[in-house]
C-alpha cells in the first residue's frame, strides 16, 4: 500500500530530521525525527499486544505528543484509530466501544485526569517508549473488512440513536491535510497553534495532518485557554484557527488586560470555522488580530473542508469562500440543501450501511443537511442547518442569523439560540453567554435585537449565563441547552 497517512511524518523525518515538529503543554520537543520514531516504537508495541490490520485502535485523549503518535502507530498497522475526548462521560465512551469494538484501548493519563480514569476503568496499564508514557488496555482482535482505506474513524456528537462512526481514508486524511495546508501558505518556518482537538476533525486535519504535510512544527495545548492562547500568540504563534468561540473568549480575556488589540510580532493568518460571520464581529475581530479574518465551512464527513476564503483585510465579504481545489459544490435549488463530491468526502458510516446510503447518492454526492446558496462570484452562503429551522409565525426563520445579531453586542460573549415549540408554533429561544464582570440585562439585549432583526426573527426568550454546554472544541451544544436550562425555560 502506497501513500498512507503515516507516509507523511516517514517523508519529513527523512529529509528534514533535525527540525522541530512539535511541542506540547508538557514541555516536550521534538524534532521531525524523533516523531517518526515514537510512532514506529508504538506501532511495534502494539503490533507485540495482537493488534492486526482491520482492528480498530482506540485513543482517549487530551492534545499532546504521545496522541498525535498513536494516529501514525495505528496508520501503519493498517488499523483504523479512533480518537475520543477524554472529557466524554463514561456512558458515552461505552456505546462507542460497544460500536466499535476497539481491539486495542490508549490513553493520556500524563495530561487528562479524565482519560486517567477512563483508563482506570478499563484495566488500562503504562506502557513506555519513544512516544513517552501511554495507558494500554487490549481486547480480542477482531479484524473488519472493508475499511482497508480507512485511516480514522471519527464519532459525531449526536442528539439520539446510535453513534456514527465517519470513516475518512488515508486518501481523505492527505487530501485535507494537504488541502488546509495550501490554503493558508503554509511554510516549515510557520508556528502552528494547535489547540483544537485532534478528536475532532478540524484539530486532526486541518491542523496535525496540515502541518506533517508540509513539515511545520505545531505547538499543542492540552485545553482551551484564553489566557495562554494569548501569551502563545505573543510569542510567535504564525498560524490559528480556531472556532468563533474561541476568538470571542481571547478577545475578552485581551480587554480585561486593558488592551483593545493583541499585538502580536508574528501572526499572519486567523481562520474561524463553524458558524457564519457577523460584518461588525468580523470588523472587530480583525481591527483586534491586525490581520485578515478567513472563514470557512466544512464537517466530519468531509475531512473538515469544503469552502474557505482568501479575503485581504478589510474585505467585507462574510462568506464561506469558494470550493476547495478538487472539491464540488452543489445547492438544490436556489437556497436549499448543500450538495458536495470530491475527495474530502468520506467513505461512510462505520457499520451503518442505511446511514450511508442516506448521505452518499449513488454520483457520490454527499447531502450535508446544511442549507445554503451560490452568490454570483461562487461563493458559498450557509443559511443554517436544516434541523435547525425554526418555523414562527408561520416564516423561516434561520437561528445563525439572530446569533450573530445578539452575538455582536459588546457584552455578549456568544449566543445560541433554538425552537421551542408550543402549540401551534414554535417559540425563539435565545442563550447569550455574558461576562459576569459585565452583565447585561435582557431587555437591553431584547432592544438591541428589536433594532436589527424583523419582528418576527425577534427572540421570544433571552437567557442569560456565564457558560453554555460546549463541545471539546467549544462549539455550544445545541441538543443539550433545553436541558440545561430546563429550570428557566418551564418558569412562567
Amino acid at each position: 500500500m502506497s501513500d498512507r497517512w503515516h507516509d507523511l511524518v516517514a517523508t519529513q523525518a527523512a529529509t528534514r530530521p533535525d527540525a522541530l515538529a512539535l511541542t506540547d503543554s508538557t514541555g516536550l520537543r521534538w524534532t521531525w525525527a524523533e516523531y517518526h520514531a515514537a510512532a514506529c516504537d508504538l506501532a511495534d508495541q502494539l503490533r507485540a499486544a495482537g493488534v492486526q490490520a482491520g482492528d480498530r485502535v482506540l485513543l482517549l485523549s487530551e492534545n499532546c505528543a504521545a496522541a498525535i503518535a498513536t494516529l501514525f502507530a495505528a496508520s501503519q498497522l493498517n488499523a483504523p484509530v479512533i480518537p475520543f475526548n477524554a472529557r466524554q462521560t463514561a456512558a458515552e465512551l461505552d456505546r462507542v466501544m460497544a460500536h466499535a469494538e476497539p481491539a486495542a484501548i490508549l490513553t493520556t493519563s500524563h495530561v487528562s485526569p479524565d482519560a486517567r480514569a477512563h483508563g482506570e476503568r478499563l484495566g488500562a496499564t503504562p506502557i513506555t517508549g519513544a512516544f513517552g508514557t501511554l495507558d494500554l488496555a487490549t481486547r480480542p482482535s477482531n479484524p473488519e473488512t472493508g475499511i482497508e482505506e480507512v485511516g480514522t474513524i471519527l464519532y459525531t456528537t449526536g442528539t439520539t440513536g446510535d453513534p456514527k462512526g465517519v470513516m475518512l481514508t488515508h486518501g481523505n486524511l492527505r487530501f485535507g491535510g494537504a488541502a488546509s495546508a495550501r490554503l493558508r501558505g503554509m511554510v516549515p518556518e510557520d508556528l502552528i497553534y494547535g489547540v483544537l482537538p485532534i478528536t475532532h476533525v478540524f484539530g486532526l486535519a486541518s491542523v496535525v495532518t496540515a502541518a506533517a504535510t508540509i513539515g511545520a512544527p505545531v505547538w499543542l495545548e492540552s485545553r482551551f485557554s484564553a489566557a495562554k492562547l494569548y501569551e502563545a500568540l505573543r510569542e510567535g504563534v504564525t498560524l490559528l484557527s480556531a472556532v468563533p468561540q474561541m476568538h470571542a473568549l481571547l478577545m475578552q480575556y485581551t480587554k480585561e488586560q486593558g488592551l483593545e488589540t493583541l499585538g502580536s510580532p508574528a501572526l499572519r493568518y486567523v481562520s474561524s470555522g463553524g458558524a457564519p460571520l457577523d460584518p461588525a464581529w468580523k470588523r472587530k475581530a480583525e481591527a483586534f488580530y491586525g490581520v485578515a479574518l478567513q472563514n470557512g465551512y466544512g464537517m466530519t464527513e468531509t475531512t473538515a473542508g469544503i469552502s474557505a476564503t482568501s479575503n485581504d483585510l478589510g474585505d467585507p465579504d462574510i462568506s464561506t469562500g469558494v470550493a476547495l481545489p478538487g472539491v464540488e459544490v452543489r445547492i438544490e435549488g436556489e437556497t436549499g440543501e448543500i450538495l458536495t463530491r470530491g475527495g474530502h468526502v468520506m467513505q461512510g458510516y462505520f457499520r451503518n450501511p442505511g446511514a450511508s446510503a442516506a448521505a452518499l447518492d449513488p454520483e457520490g454526492w454527499l447531502h450535508t443537511g446544511d442549507i445554503g446558496k451560490l452568490d454570483d462570484a461562487g461563493r458559498l452562503h450557509i443559511l443554517g442547518r436544516s434541523k435547525e429551522l425554526i418555523i414562527h409565525g408561520g416564516f423561516n426563520v434561520y437561528p445563525p442569523e439572530v446569533e450573530a445579531v445578539l452575538s455582536d453586542h459588546p457584552k455578549v460573549i456568544q449566543a445560541a439560540v433554538i425552537g421551542q415549540m408550543v402549540e401551534g408554533d414554535e417559540k425563539i429561544i435565545a442563550f447569550c453567554q455574558i461576562a459576569e464582570s459585565d452583565r447585561p440585562e435582557a431587555e437591553e439585549l431584547r432592544a438591541f435585537a428589536a433594532e436589527r432583526l424583523a419582528g418576527y426573527k425577534r427572540p421570544t426568550r433571552i437567557i442569560l449565563a456565564t457558560t453554555l454546554p460546549a463541545a471539546p472544541t467549544g462549539k455550544i451544544l445545541k441538543h443539550k441547552l433545553a436541558e440545561a436550562f430546563a429550570e428557566e425555560l418551564n418558569a412562567d
